[in-house]
């Protein structure tokens, strides 16, 4: 599969095609629109939310609520654009309105200076309009769909939170995905344990009142997906890297880790592989899953278990000293409508992000020109590791 997002934190509409999607899947207008509503729920988020009622339209390649195999395009259109119609104007306008709402002191720790050097503007918020994390709207969207194609497969994803400015939650590890997915739902803060709830909303409320904002952790587990997928020949084949690429290609994402993770250069090898054990019900499978289901850039049949880090915000309402690019002199950076946190928001932006790319990774191995063709696939692979 392919895909394109576009469009502008202000601007009209957010786009995305996807090609390459399997014929004959169901899909419907709801099962988008109820992830995009998950990615806008959550304590810590701004006003935004209270204005956009994020929803989606087909504009091709779904017919009758199937999938045709053609390129499938969405749209989300922005209700705040009203507001924004002379400083998004596409077209030529005075010198006056184009110092509306102009950013020229850029952010700490965001796009708004390098992007500006790079792209040669002097009005920075043509940076901010598309590096902003608005855009994930469509990153959830597309991992909406990849969702349907892999609960055909019988695949499960589900992400949470299990770190909110430095506030660990605790994770029993006999959880599956849909059992995480349940639990983390009916929290504000997306965490299955709903004791932590409470002092998380204090540290938000204290960070709210001075103009702060926080970061965290996030956690993804996929269960189902069968031994095999990804490579160790090339580099580039390696499903584990690709992966880690789409996790921290979420807005202010900084690194991403698998299983243990960075917790494995505490320990013995002894203490973090997977030993191998097989029966004739299931087949090969691991005593442990230390190594996040994931042996030599491949899957080994093991939940996949894959974390992201969040940062903080750059946007601070109590701003960081900076530079305005006019004057080469000392400012207070630009202040921009912003959340305190977005942890919860990005472990379902998380989730979709490694659903669409899990889903890629089948349709590039298995014949996937119709959604009957690939759960054929699956299903003989299966058969076949379970024979091995």
């Amino acid at each position: 599969m392919r895909i394109l997002t576009a469009g502008e934190s202000h601007g009209p509409k957010l786009t995305t095609i996807m090609e390459g999607v399997p014929s004959g899947l169901s899909l419907s207008l709801d099962d988008v629109n109820a992830e995009l509503a998950r990615r806008q729920t959550g304590c810590g988020r701004g006003d935004r939310m209270k204005i956009e009622n994020d929803r989606i339209y087909f504009t091709s390649g779904v017919r009758h609520g199937f999938t045709t195999g053609a390129p499938i395009t969405m749209v989300v259109e922005n209700k705040d654009f009203k507001n924004w119609q002379t400083v998004m104007n596409s077209e030529t306008v005075s010198d006056k309105e184009q110092e509306l709402r102009r950013l020229h002191q850029p952010r700490a720790g965001h796009a708004d200076l390098v992007g500006g050097e790079k792209y040669r503007h002097k009005d920075l918020r043509n940076i901010l309009e598309r590096s902003s994390a608005r855009e994930t709207t469509m990153r959830v969207a597309i991992g909406a769909v990849a969702k349907r194609i892999l609960t055909e497969l019988g695949i499960f994803v589900a992400g949470h939170v299990v770190n909110l400015g430095g506030i660990f939650v605790s994770i029993p590890d006999s959880l599956s995905a849909q059992e995480i997915w349940k639990k983390s739902n009916v929290s504000d803060l997306r965490i299955i344990d709903i004791e932590k709830e409470e002092m998380m909303k204090e540290l938000i409320k204290q960070a709210k009142q001075t103009g702060d904002t926080l970061g965290g952790i996030v956690e993804v587990v996929v269960d189902g997906v069968p031994a095999g997928v990804g490579s160790y020949v090339q580099f580039d084949r390696k499903f584990d890297g690709c992966l880690a690429q789409a996790m921290v290609s979420i807005n202010a994402f900084k690194g991403v880790e698998f299983g243990l993770g960075f917790e494995s250069a505490n320990f013995s090898g002894s203490k973090v592989m997977d030993e191998i054990v097989w029966d004739k019900n299931r087949g090969y499978s691991r005593k442990t899953n230390r190594l996040g289901g994931f042996e030599g850039g491949m899957t080994n049949g093991m939940p996949l278990i894959i974390r992201g880090v969040m940062k903080p915000i750059p946007t601070l309402y109590h701003p960081l000293m900076s530079v305005d690019i006019d004057t080469h002199e000392p400012s207070q950076a630009s202040v921009e409508r912003s959340d305190v946190t977005a942890v919860p928001a990005a472990s379902v932006v998380a989730e979709a992000v490694i659903a669409f790319e899990v889903a890629n990774a089948l349709c590039k191995q298995f014949t996937s020109d119709s959604i009957e063709q690939l759960v054929e696939a699956i299903v003989i692979q299966r058969r076949y590791l379970k024979e091995f």
